[in-house]
């Protein structure tokens, strides 16, 4: 079995989601190593996601966008590896802006795997998504599959995939990618299903869901998100590709069933709105390859869901700053007849 050891790890995106509880989980687990994370803080990448972390002795923070090849150079240069979460990542906005999305997703994961190569990293970590299959209407998709995005988000990570093994043939990077399923859990940024679900509903506000809420997603907790990412990185073989999923789907009207319920909220509180554009109704990923290699979920989807309201309960002065005018002018274009006015 392979087994790598780090000296100096660089976490593009390490203030967003799941990066910083990437990150979290990862200086836990290897107090030893020094982590840099690099972030260009946009409107899902908060600082104060980091603010314990920036106290400690063996942590770097560099504000930059992953795009810069003059900064990503001079960091990749100081690491031993890359752990490339950084991404815009939510289908409605690359619905919005699928230009953006490309630059950073495409352009930037190219300029990092450029650095890789020239300083000789020992692996670069690609946390891709299971929405690069695109729909999957029957059975479960397993890593060899043909790839079929939908939206521009899902090309864009599917073209990044395509980048990451281009270089590995072309240039002998030793690559790795992982095709994480829907994460839920603490710090998440309140536009994502769950903690827009979580939150609307302790502000008595509808709960927005597309046509009749019956697309299904595999819901995984970030912290076992993150024990996956952690696993792959140190022992996985270079060039394989693991689904990471509970291999369990549920419904979006499930989930605002059981949120309202947690909440002790009303059920008319759940609304159905126009579906979106080239809409996915279900993704289902075959996780035997993770499995194998000694990764299985442990939160349930009920357990996760408790301690994800209670962390969203504790943390108003969190999320509650995050969804000031500029959310709401998001929100609007997305879902107008729910939006509430923004003074």
């Amino acid at each position: 079995m392979t087994k790598r050891s780090f000296r100096r790890l660089l976490v593009t995106g390490g203030a967003g989601f799941i990066g910083s509880n990437f990150v979290r989980h990862f200086r836990k687990a290897h107090p030893r190593v020094q982590v840099v994370v690099v972030d260009n803080l946009t409107y899902a990448g908060v600082q104060m996601n980091l603010a314990a972390l920036k106290k400690e002795v063996g942590f770097e923070f560099v504000k930059a966008s992953v795009r810069n090849k003059k900064v990503l150079d001079e960091v990749a240069s100081t690491v031993d590896a890359i752990v490339h979460i950084a991404a815009h990542t939510h289908v409605d906005r690359s619905l919005m802006s699928p230009v953006d999305f490309v630059d950073v997703n495409v352009v930037g994961t190219a300029v990092l795997c450029e650095a890789a190569v020239k300083h000789h990293h020992q692996v670069f970590l690609y946390v891709s998504t299971d929405e690069v299959y695109g729909e999957v209407l029957k059975g479960r998709s397993k890593e060899q599959d043909a790839l079929a995005p939908r939206s521009p988000y899902s090309a864009s990570k599917a073209a990044g995939e395509h980048v990451v093994r281009a270089f590995a043939q072309s240039f002998g990077l030793p690559t790795l990618i992982t095709r994480g399923s829907n994460s839920y859990g603490p710090w998440q940024f309140p536009e994502k299903l769950i903690p827009l679900l979580i939150t609307n509903a302790i502000a008595d506000l509808p709960l927005p869901l597309y046509n009749d809420g019956s697309a299904v997603r595999d819901f995984l907790y970030v912290d076992d998100h993150c024990r996956a990412i952690d696993l792959v990185l140190h022992q996985a073989p270079s060039g394989e590709t693991y689904n990471v999923g509970t291999g369990t789907e549920t419904s979006g009207k499930q989930i605002a069933e059981e949120i309202v319920g947690l909440l002790r909220k009303p059920k008319t509180l759940i609304d159905f709105v126009a579906d979106r554009p080239g809409h996915d109704y279900r993704y289902a990923l075959d996780v035997s390859r993770i499995n194998r290699l000694g990764w299985q979920a442990k939160v349930p989807l009920r357990q996760g869901l408790g301690r994800t309201v209670r962390w969203y309960l504790n943390n108003a002065d969190w999320w509650k700053p995050l969804k000031a005018r500029k959310y709401w002018e998001y929100y609007r274009r997305n879902y107008k007849p729910l939006a509430p006015e923004v003074r």
